[in-house]
């Protein structure tokens, strides 16, 4: 089981953009995700008539590292690690190490 997924609310805790909160957007492989604001570079793009892109400079997001984010703990207001726990009808849910909440409510 994933310890975070696409939705999960995550903070980066360390690198060029440490402390900074956003949404995973998408998982890129096992090892890196994409966030939304996060390791954000300009682009230059050139047009291309033919698919209907205009040039200039684009934002767009790159993906990070897992090893370098982690789940968002709403009680606590801090970044916090995830575990998984087996519940009594045999389900698999994510939970804060903190307090043991579930993540997924």
């Amino acid at each position: 089981m994933q310890r975070i997924k696409k939705g999960d609310e995550v903070v980066v805790i360390s690198g060029r953009d440490k402390g900074k909160r956003g949404t995973v957007l998408r998982r890129v492989d096992a090892e890196h995700l994409v966030i939304e604001g996060v390791n954000r570079v300009k682009k230059h793009q050139r047009p291309n008539p033919m698919k209907g892109v205009t040039g200039g400079i684009v934002d767009k997001d790159l993906p990070i590292h897992i090893s370098n984010i982690a789940l968002f703990n709403p009680a606590t207001k801090k970044a916090d690690r995830a575990g998984i726990k087996l519940l009594s009808d045999g389900r698999k849910v994510r939970v804060f190490k903190a307090n043991g909440e579930q993540v997924d409510v």
